[in-house]
């Protein structure tokens, strides 16, 4: 566990790098492009880049990870063989895909996105059609992670990561001139391949060894099989929300997507850190103990309490500074003090998801390190219809900054419904903790924002410059949560507190 503590600094801060790099790439999109249909036309490509990533880091790992952890405890000669002929395997799915999605783009794209302008429309389809070229090289980029985390390995994916976003900001810097919006994309998938090559190299290093091979035994197939069609189909579901969402936005006003997609990405770095990091450690551990309930209960509290002790203040802290962070982040060349304001309504209508996809973190890995797949499936199914109810309704009253809302309550429900089903497993007791956790945490919560935005308002502090602003009310906040969670939740505090100083002085772990 002290090696587990150790590794998740070091990814916690790699994971904080990568989500810097996805800033720096937005903010170089905003200067050099602005938010215009050349700038939505990307990020409606990006949809499909982002819906293999997900069925593959989500819905692949969800399935093999666990699998894979207990072969390995029982035949690990097995495991390794196993592991081999599924990554061949996948990865060659993929390629057809490619070759499939490549020559169809031009039919698909139009008609999944149906309302887009002609410029929109041109670029969307040559993005995705450069993307389905490489959509072999992506696929195994989330394979390779899954791999990683089955050996305890982290620090490398996050690595990848950063490459492949950084490459993007870095290529659009270049080669803007040249390539306009395309070389983003360029610069993407040459972070892709140098992460595959990362990847790959920490692995032969760990003693791992590709055989050419697609054989898998018969029972870890079967299991497998029957595990993944509703674990990709629930990573699917998750994507198709999203589809949906870019569906009604691509109809509303020009540079809807790019507004919500730039809110969505400043509201997505604490889960997303969160996820990738501690999440990730969670998973591993959850997997080992599914056979031990009581310790299982116990790591499954820590990390809702840690979600929630870090999610909610910094959502509240948002609701207080997230028009001085937007102007910090976008707004210069191309995009407007008027865009700015655009992008900070659609990131109040998003601040719940910091907190419901935070906790559906470990919500869902605890359902899925016990084999309920289909459980699963069955709640995020629903979500779709829910999904075009509330974007047909507030569209009409909101514009975009209604499908933001939407997916908001969507996310709520979601974590609500597995939770339920989640502990209906456990003691009677868990059910209480985690209320006093929601009451106490929530309270202090509400104390820090009520006083910061007092603040804010007594002092005038919102007519500063907005890198001033934060350097005042970020810090101020920060101590006024800490305070109030001293006095309101004094042990969760304590708890938290022995953490940190358990990883102080810690070494830089793979």
């Amino acid at each position: 566990m002290s090696s587990l503590k150790r590794t998740a600094v070091w990814i916690t801060l790699l994971a904080l790098v990568v989500k810097l790099a996805g800033f720096l790439r937005e903010s170089v999109i905003a200067k050099q492009f602005g938010a215009n249909e050349y700038t939505d036309g990307y990020l409606l490509a990006f949809s499909f880049i982002t819906l293999v990533l997900a069925v593959i880091s989500v819905g692949f790992n969800n399935v093999f990870l666990p699998l894979y952890i207990q072969t390995k405890q029982t035949d690990p000669k097995a495991a390794e063989r196993n592991a081999n002929g599924i990554m061949n395997a996948t990865v060659a799915i993929f390629l057809l895909i490619a070759l499939v999605g490549y020559w169809s783009a031009p039919s698909f794209v139009p008609a999944i996105f149906g309302r887009m302008t002609a410029a929109t429309e041109a670029v969307a389809v040559k993005i995705t059609q450069l993307f389905f070229l490489f959509m072999g090289a992506i696929a195994l980029n989330g394979i390779l992670d899954s791999y990683l985390q089955g050996r305890r390995i982290f620090v490398p994916s996050q690595i990848s990561k950063l490459l492949a976003t950084l490459m993007g900001a870095v290529f659009a810097l270049l080669f803007a001139d040249v390539w306009g919006i395309y070389s983003l994309a360029y610069g993407f998938v040459f972070g892709i391949v140098l992460g595959v090559v990362l990847m790959f190299f920490y692995l032969y290093r760990s003693g791992y060894r590709w055989t050419p091979t697609l054989a898998v035994d018969p029972d870890f197939r079967q299991t497998f099989l029957r595990l993944l069609v509703p674990s990709l189909l629930n990573a699917f579901v998750g994507q198709m929300n999203m589809f949906i969402d870019k569906i009604f936005a691509s109809g509303t006003i020009g540079g809807a997507v790019t507004y919500l997609n730039n809110a969505s990405l400043l509201v997505s770095l604490p889960h997303t850190i969160y996820g990738t990091t501690i999440a990730a450690i969670l998973f591993t551990l959850l997997s080992e103990q599914v056979q031990r309930p009581r310790q299982f209960q116990q790591t499954f509290f820590a990390g809702v309490e840690l979600s929630l002790m870090t999610l909610l203040p910094v959502a509240a802290g948002l609701w207080v500074v997230g028009d001085a962070a937007l102007s910090v982040i976008y707004e210069r060349g191309q995009f407007t003090a008027a865009d700015t304001h655009r992008t900070y309504v659609a990131l109040l209508c998003y601040l719940p998801l910091i907190v419901t996809q935070g906790v559906q973190y470990i919500v869902a890995k605890s359902m899925y390190a016990k084999g309920k797949t289909a459980l699963v499936l069955r709640i995020s199914v629903t979500t779709i219809a829910l999904n075009i109810i509330l974007n047909s309704l507030f569209v009409r009253s909101l514009g975009y900054a209604g499908i933001a809302l939407s997916s908001s309550l969507v996310s709520l429900y979601y974590v609500t419904a597995c939770s339920v089903a989640v502990y209906k497993d456990f003691e009677r007791g868990e059910a209480k903790k985690l209320l006093s956790l929601l009451v106490r945490v929530g309270g202090a919560t509400a104390v820090m924002a009520g006083v910061l935005y007092g603040v804010k308002e007594a002092a005038q502090i919102g007519d500063w410059p907005a890198l001033l602003e934060l350097a005042v009310l970020v810090p101020l906040g920060a101590a006024i949560y800490i305070a109030s969670t001293y006095v309101l939740y004094r042990d969760g505090f304590d708890r938290l507190l022995r953490t940190l100083r358990a990883r102080r002085g810690a070494k830089p772990s793979a």
